[in-house]
């Protein structure tokens, strides 16, 4: 996974098929797709998969970028990586954890 520093991005949650443009450390754009915003210790993450990917769970889980979601001191919504690892684990377990609800869910549809 490419290391992104501080990313300044404004977004809007409710927008599912959102394209949010990423700056890595080479100055280099990359595009992800917003999946979803997830809150875990009080905090919320961004859940991204690079743009163009297909949106099946498993390559979701597989793919997905995490990102914790701050204020600057201007107060603009801001992406930043996650450092430490304990806390990437915490929010990878409840995003595949939403995944596997989800997953049973849509079984539970298509049985009925």
């Amino acid at each position: 996974m490419a290391d992104y520093p501080d990313h300044e991005h404004e977004h809007e949650h409710a927008a599912e098929d959102e394209v949010i443009t990423l700056l890595d450390e080479d100055g280099k754009e990359h595009q992800f797709a917003l999946l979803d915003v997830i809150e875990v210790d009080e905090n919320e993450y961004a859940i991204l998969i690079p743009a163009g990917e297909g949106t099946d769970s498993e390559e979701e889980a597989d793919e997905a970028v995490i990102l914790r979601m701050e204020e600057d001191a201007e107060g603009n919504e801001v992406l930043v990586d996650i450092d430490d690892e304990s806390e990437f684990e915490r929010v990878a377990t409840a995003w595949e954890e939403l995944l596997d609800e989800e997953d049973a869910a849509d079984e539970e549809d298509d049985e009925d």
